[in-house]
């Protein structure tokens, strides 16, 4: 893997890899912050693992779920990547209708391991990146 997450199969520093590299500068990563709570982290993990499949499935790269170590314990991450808003945008016209995505939020409606979360979109800037 790279410094994205994605599977190259090149060599770092390689020409290869470094145009890998700078494709990638159209990616698109959504970053979620949860408010989870702690005493359903197991119905919170079925949901990730629901999750991480679906995106996956449907175009995705997703680079994990963040849980709780130390520190707070309500608080959880998920990134995962499109190759475009346009792709993502994609992915996401399915919820509400495919019944995979609705059984996957349903652990998390019918659990409540979820309390809140928030997405933000971001763009990478890697190692080696050319500087405008």
């Amino acid at each position: 893997m790279d410094g994205t997450g994605l599977s190259s199969g090149r060599q770092p520093g390689s020409p290869d890899a470094v145009g890998a590299r700078h494709m990638l500068f159209g990616v698109i990563t959504c970053v979620v912050h949860y408010t989870i709570d702690p005493a359903q982290i197991g119905a919170f993990e079925r949901f990730a693992r629901e999750w991480m499949r679906l995106v996956a499935e449907h175009g995705g790269v997703h680079h994990g779920y963040f849980l709780p170590a130390e520190g707070a314990s309500d608080r959880a991450e998920a990134l995962f990547s499109f190759e475009s808003l346009a792709a993502y945008e994609r992915y996401r016209s399915r919820f509400g209708d495919d019944p995979e995505f609705v059984a996957a939020d349903r652990i998390r409606d019918e659990s409540g391991c979820v309390l809140r979360y928030e997405r933000t979109f971001m763009r990478p800037l890697l190692p080696g990146g050319e500087q405008e």
